[in-house]
């Protein structure tokens, strides 16, 4: 397990920390696997009741580390964000998450996929993939239009506009807004709240909550196809050597 990705297990509740604070905690491969064999983890322990995904210095996640991502694009590996995003989607265990800070790209769209969400007064949400040539994932394409409604969806998607933890709230994606000081605590002690249900009624209440999963998945294979199309585009690919050239200025 990557001392980038900390997993921790205790009272029934699973924490997952993305620990790259020096980064923002931008995501590579070797996270994402972290994550999506907790995840699995997870489902497949049923002493593990809920899991609580947070960031570690006062950041939740900066998305994609685009480095790593273009550089594992471009040798053909296998798609990890993808198998993280699939897991995720379709997890059976409750999800729980703190976010403190930027939540950027994935950030926001593995977001939609948590029963639970608190934010601190300093996030701030964007899912920058148009801007970068590319397409929505984690079938925010369909989500993000069904909580938010299609005008306040296109505003965040199609502009790529940020919004903060009020405007998070009022649309249904955060629970609540917490200080900085109490957000661990309160995640945790709503993780806990949750393992103490009843596993099988608690399960069965989040498949009937969340509707047919075959939607999901389907929405996530359309976006997964038009995103590697997307990625090998002149227009991703000025993107993202603008970008690069941007931080290393």
């Amino acid at each position: 397990m990557t001392t980038d990705t900390i997993v921790a297990v205790a009272d029934g509740v699973m924490r997952i920390t993305m620990n790259r604070p020096a980064k923002k905690n931008a995501l590579t491969g070797p996270m994402y696997d972290a994550m999506t064999a907790a995840l699995e983890k997870a489902d497949a322990n049923d002493e593990i009741r809920a899991v609580v995904i947070a960031g570690a210095g006062g950041a939740f996640t900066a998305g994609n580390d685009l480095a790593d991502f273009l550089a594992t694009a471009t040798r053909g590996e296998e798609n990890r964000a993808g198998h993280f995003i699939r897991k995720i989607a379709t997890l059976d265990t409750p999800i729980v998450a703190a976010v403190d800070g930027v939540a950027v790209g994935v950030g926001t769209t593995m977001l939609f996929h948590c029963d639970l969400v608190y934010a601190t007064p300093s996030a701030k949400f964007r899912m920058p993939f148009l801007d970068l040539g590319l397409v929505p994932e984690a079938a925010s394409s369909i989500l993000a239009p069904a909580r938010f409604g299609m005008a306040r969806a296109s505003e965040y998607i199609l502009l790529a506009e940020a919004f903060g933890p009020n405007e998070a709230k009022d649309l249904g994606l955060v629970n609540a807004i917490v200080a900085p000081a109490a957000l661990e605590a309160t995640a945790m002690e709503a993780a806990r709240k949750l393992a103490a249900k009843p596993a099988g009624a608690l399960r069965a209440a989040r498949r009937l909550m969340r509707g047919d999963r075959k939607d999901i998945e389907a929405a996530i294979e359309r976006e997964s196809a038009a995103f590697a199309k997307a990625l090998t585009s002149p227009e991703a690919k000025a993107a993202f050597t603008a970008f690069l050239n941007r931080t290393k200025g």
